[in-house]
């Protein structure tokens, strides 16, 4: 037996130690919002369908994640609900032995559509972005409508997902006065909240810079509300969580500028034109997609895969070199 086929889950040991078992996996750089930390307004610089990744070729490539010892994948975007067929490709997914958590990032917009086929196909978990509850601001900062969002929320907890989470990018000057109101919102309809510091991307790093808001800040003027106690959230994110004293609601703060977790990153990118992505902050890459249609082997592949980890960094840059990184959220994959 060839020795590639008995890898084990110690095959993919980046040089820092860290053990890669997550892969966050981009189906479209599309999106039918336009948030405008994520993509400028105007943007249409999408890659071409046919550089996508097809569904056999996700599959392929996950599966071989999936025997070098990761167990966790998310689909993004993009969005990834307009991504066509993306229950069957969920569906896929999950039948693969080596998988054991399938989640899904979303904004929500074409959740009442899908939500009942995802959780029939196995995905386990939600993850939605909504940085406001008020429809005017909403659609300031998405170019979007909230009501479609929170008929989507509702299809979800109707079709069975547990936990949802919201993702809430807190922004000054933004959405800083809504910060309770959402606790509010997700204690009454039993959500985990999770507040995200605003990355320099792209151009729209600008943006992100004049209105970064330390979540050190937050944390502190939630705790003038609310007794805060630790709290934990299965998952392979970086989120650190407390709880609210006498209430099911986790509160999670992603902190990757003012506490970066470099030092316990578990995860990969793979972008839908097929790009493995080493670090969100960093242009570490390695082209799949050439590989794959010209014929690359299994085995091949995985050697591949495992000499791609080889060349994850030790950390981002982005509180040191905020215009490091010029490719947009969206194109890289959230």
């Amino acid at each position: 037996m060839n020795n590639l086929t008995t890898q084990n889950e110690t095959s993919l040991i980046d040089p820092f130690g860290r053990r890669i078992e997550y892969v966050r996996l981009s189906v479209t750089d599309k999106c039918n919002l336009r948030c405008f930390y994520c993509m400028p307004k105007g943007f249409k610089d999408f890659e071409q369908p046919e550089h996508w990744l097809t569904h056999d070729e996700i599959e392929r490539v996950i599966k071989a994640f999936t025997e070098l010892g990761v167990a966790r994948v998310r689909l993004t975007g993009g969005e990834p609900l307009v991504r066509k067929n993306i229950s069957q490709l969920s569906k896929r997914l999950t039948a693969l032995p080596g998988l054991k958590d399938l989640s899904l990032s979303t904004n929500a917009v074409l959740l009442d559509k899908h939500a009942s086929d995802l959780h029939d196909a196995g995905v386990s978990r939600i993850n939605v972005s909504l940085d406001s509850l008020n429809p005017e601001r909403f659609k300031e900062i998405t170019g979007g409508e909230l009501q479609p969002v929170l008929d989507g929320l509702i299809a979800a907890k109707q079709a069975g997902f547990s936990p949802i989470k919201i993702n809430m990018v807190a922004m000054k000057g933004i959405n800083d006065d809504e910060f309770e109101d959402m606790v509010e919102f997700c204690i009454k309809h039993d959500f985990t909240l999770r507040f995200i510091e605003t990355m320099p991307m792209g151009a729209t790093r600008e943006d992100a810079t004049d209105h970064y808001l330390d979540l050190q800040t937050v944390k502190q003027q939630l705790s003038q509300r609310y007794e805060l106690v630790p709290g934990v959230m299965p998952g392979g994110g970086p989120a650190r969580y407390v709880q609210i004293k006498n209430t099911n609601l986790r509160i999670g703060f992603i902190t990757p500028i003012s506490q970066h977790f470099c030092e316990t990153c578990n995860r990969v990118r793979l972008s839908v034109d097929g790009t493995l992505y080493l670090c969100l902050g960093q242009d570490d890459k390695v082209e799949l997609r050439p590989l794959l249609r010209d014929g690359i082997s299994d085995d091949e592949l995985k050697t591949t895969l495992i000499k791609a980890i080889g060349l994850k960094p030790e950390k981002h840059e982005f509180k040191d070199k905020p215009d490091q990184v010029i490719r947009l959220m969206s194109m890289t994959g959230g």
